[in-house]
């Protein structure tokens, strides 16, 4: 079943993808360490982010969204789903959580399969039948077991190097080789600039590519991709009817959830860490009728 619904073209997008960002990131460092920045600088700065994302992400992700562990006591519907996906597809069940929000929505964090969290809104509860709520929560594991929240941290760990490089590198005074060469500063700031730019675009193609990705995922776990469809439409449905001002207490989370809660157009494509749901349910459409 993997192989008949192997998407190559999104496989090679988002590998090359990863391989302009890796090419970015070291012509950064080589330009960096040409002006006088030294390796051993940027690795301790590296280094320090690495190890601040990779303790607290998962904990800042929590604490901003609300969500709580929830028992199986409480929530039999939902674990038994969790347990069910999970054993079929040799996962660790993950931690069950439970954000208390109208909004209808779902989002998965965690470093590894082991350490993995899966939360869903009250309003997705109340919105999705069964088979629905099952094929969101196979999207949700296919993002734990592709490991994606590592996956994009560790590509943004230079894009915020970057963004510190130009919020503070010349008011901390950079150590160049000439330090009296306002033309090494600028050359400086212009490199982060750059680097910063064409990651945050990068980045938010490789998450758009992993959105793909993990539909397909979903489907394959579940063997439903229609219901997955129905799924999103319903969410993204929902959504649109709720009150801005709603929609504004979750935002902070658009790049975790399954859909981005947002009002209208209200931010361009080109932008999104989410491909429009138009075009993901048509993918999901036509693997339908691929098993069909």
């Amino acid at each position: 079943m993997d192989t008949k619904w192997k998407d190559t073209g999104l496989t090679a997008r988002m590998g090359l993808s990863f391989v302009i960002l890796g090419i970015l990131y070291v012509v950064f460092l080589s330009i960096l360490n040409y002006l006088g920045v030294g390796y051993i600088q940027l690795a301790i700065i590296a280094s320090v982010m690495i190890l601040a994302q990779w303790y607290f992400s998962d904990k800042i992700v929590l604490w901003s969204s609300g969500a709580r562990i929830v028992s199986r006591e409480a929530y039999p519907r939902l674990h038994e789903i969790v347990e069910r996906l999970s054993a079929n597809n040799g996962l660790p069940k993950p931690k069950v959580a439970m954000v208390n929000s109208s909004v209808p929505n779902a989002f998965a964090t965690g470093k590894s399969p082991k350490s993995s969290l899966v939360a869903v809104t009250t309003g997705l509860l109340d919105l999705l039948e069964d088979d629905e709520l099952e094929a969101v929560l196979g999207h949700e594991l296919t993002h734990v077991r592709s490991r994606d929240v590592l996956v994009l941290t560790l590509a943004s760990i230079f894009s915020t190097v970057a963004w510190y490089l130009m919020q503070f590198g010349f008011y901390g005074g950079l150590h160049t080789r000439n330090r009296n060469s306002a033309g090494s500063g600028a050359i400086v700031l212009l490199v982060a600039i750059v680097t910063w730019l064409v990651s945050f675009l990068m980045i938010r193609a490789i998450s758009r590519y992993r959105e793909y990705s993990a539909d397909r995922g979903g489907a394959i776990m579940t063997g439903k991709p229609d219901k997955l469809a129905t799924a999103l439409l319903k969410i993204s449905g929902k959504i649109k009817a709720i009150p801005p001002n709603e929609l504004k207490n979750v935002q902070k989370l658009n790049a975790f959830f399954i859909v981005p809660a947002l009002s209208g157009n209200s931010i361009a494509n080109l932008f999104s860490t989410h491909p429009p749901v138009e075009k993901r349910v048509q993918k999901l459409k036509e693997m339908k009728s691929g098993i069909e």
